[in-house]
């Protein structure tokens, strides 16, 4: 095998390898010749059925072997005589002449067929002993515990019909029957019976619940309502519709003690408990924020140490995926580019930068990570799948085993866990400075950023990197 490099431009490589129709022939031989020994067919005793004989009945089917088995070998043979990082699948171009082709399947002429490869930059870690990050820490306030509690009661709290002819008035919940049309057309998923509305929960179209104020049970009314332009369903979003409602019961709400009745019927055994369970479950999610916080910040830092040629297959690859979730998220709010103040093109080149940064610090934190052979273990992917799989209550067991049986699925869940010990270990040897916040200033970031539809993509956090 003959592997010729033709291209060297960047990161991109490109080698002509031939294989000499000999040595097709020869290993075409050879794998017949194992062949022979297995196969069982009618007039011939085992082991005896001529070469020739089997050529003609499974020539091409091995020969197609024989090239499978050659691509691979020049694969790792390019690999290991360059010492080179693959960024992704190499590319394979075989001869588009048909009878030139055909002949190689033949062994009658040489096979010739071109490589082309991205490969990882190499480029050196930056020193990191000039980098400070600050990381907000926020304390669950007993107001915030109180907080809680009053929401956990308000879901829970009894509600009582309400004495008769008594009108419906905020809070109170009202039981009714509705059919809505728009022009005077009933529309598909319109009608509802025996549906309750709590007055003033905000759970219904804007402006349906505050028209039920005042009603009383046997009344009809017609409540008319505009759909949200950001309505899920496209074609109520944005229009004027009219419900015919007929009001069946009145039903007011009533008192929920805090008391340790209370809490036991979520399971613990005194309000003190059910507090300390609140309290832990908000600090946790307030830690979750602090994490996410430090390591947003931790990542600017290092992309502002790095500069280095990406791999162009990478960038593009990791851009499509930052542009589907947006047009989803858009999609999703119902807000176009000109409501974010741009264009779509002004926003791929934005977004094309986004998928840049992620890519680059995805190879800085694999090459960190290489350099102080952090690994993922075993038991640590299983913890994580099994996380993974209680996110879909009732599935577990299908969840479970697809992940088991694809390890392209299964490498989903070890190269985010591989990152976040890496950002661990930088975070280790990098200044923290710990600073008491606010719950408001803690999470003010977030809720600025919730307002945009594309929100999620402009986080811009790695690539998802596993070991290298």
């Amino acid at each position: 095998m003959q592997v010729t490099e033709t291209l060297s431009d960047g990161l991109k490589r490109e080698f002509q390898v031939v294989l000499p129709a000999s040595e097709l022939e020869k290993r075409l031989g050879d794998e017949l010749a194992t062949l022979k020994d297995r196969v069982r067919i009618n007039g011939f005793r085992p082991g005896k059925v001529p070469v020739a004989h089997l050529r003609r009945l499974y020539g091409r089917s091995v020969m197609a072997e024989v090239v499978q088995n050659a691509v691979a070998e020049a694969e790792r043979k390019i690999v290991d005589e360059n010492a080179l990082k693959l960024a992704n699948q190499p590319r394979y171009e075989f001869p588009e002449d048909k009878d030139e082709m055909e002949k190689a399947l033949d062994a009658k002429t040489d096979l010739a067929f071109k490589v082309a490869l991205e490969v990882l930059p190499a480029f050196e870690l930056a020193d990191l002993s000039d980098v400070a990050v600050t990381k907000p820490v926020a304390e669950v306030s007993d107001a915030e515990v109180q907080e809680g509690l009053d929401r956990m009661a308000a879901q829970t709290k009894p509600f009582e019909p309400k004495g008769e002819d008594a009108a419906a008035d905020e809070g109170d919940r009202v039981v009714v029957d509705f059919v809505g049309s728009i022009d005077g057309e009933e529309f598909e998923g319109g009608k509802g019976e025996g549906v309750t509305v709590e007055i003033g929960s905000g759970t219904f179209i804007p402006g349906f619940e505050e028209q039920l104020k005042g009603a009383k049970a046997g009344e009809d009314r017609t409540v008319v309502v505009t759909f949200p332009e950001a309505y899920p369903a496209q074609h109520l979003a944005g229009k004027e519709a009219s419900f015919a409602v007929t009001v069946k019961e009145i039903q007011a709400p009533g008192e929920v003690t805090l008391d340790d009745e209370f809490a036991k019927t979520y399971g613990m055994e005194s309000l003190d408990a059910l507090k300390d369970a609140l309290r832990g479950a908000v600090q946790k999610d307030f830690d979750a924020q602090s994490r996410r916080k430090v390591k947003k910040e931790l990542l600017d830092r290092l992309d502002e140490k790095y500069a280095f040629e990406l791999p162009p297959t990478l960038v593009d690859q990791e851009f499509q995926s930052v542009w589907q979730q947006v047009m989803a998220d858009m999609q999703r709010s119902g807000k176009s580019f000109a409501d974010e103040g741009t264009t779509e093109e002004e926003a791929k080149v934005e977004y094309r930068k986004i998928a840049e940064r992620r890519v680059r610090l995805g190879l800085v934190l694999a090459q960190i990570g290489e350099k102080n052979e952090i690994k993922v273990s075993d038991d640590e992917v299983t913890q994580g799948l099994i996380e993974r799989a209680r996110q879909y209550p009732g599935q577990e067991r299908q969840v479970w085993e697809f992940y088991q049986k694809n390890p392209q699925a299964l490498a989903e869940i070890r190269a985010p866990l591989f990152e976040e010990k890496v950002v661990d270990h930088i975070l280790s040897e990098v200044k923290v400075d710990e600073k008491t916040v606010s719950r408001e200033e803690l999470f003010a970031d977030e809720e600025e950023e919730s307002a945009s539809p594309t929100a999620s993509a402009e986080t811009a956090e790695p690539a998802k990197s596993d070991e290298a």
